[in-house]
């Protein structure tokens, strides 16, 4: 009974772009290591930029200077 937990930040996944993750990700495990797609979990948590960081810095503060220099 595989649990796949998908991380994204909370940035506009349509129901859609998550309907295909849970989708992709069920194939995979059932491709790869042959597991049944009944009993496979998949669960998408979106998190909020403030809380998530990348090189001791938030996300948030990451893509507002981007967005201010025109990345």
């Amino acid at each position: 009974m595989p649990y796949v937990n998908i991380k994204i930040t909370r940035e506009g996944a349509t129901a859609e772009q998550k309907a295909r993750l849970i989708e992709g990700t069920t194939q995979l495990l059932v491709d790869v290591l042959g597991k049944n797609p009944k009993t496979t979990f998949v669960v998408i948590e979106e998190v909020d930029t403030d809380n998530w960081g990348i090189a001791g810095e938030p996300v948030t503060a990451i893509r507002a200077r981007a967005k201010a220099s025109g990345g």
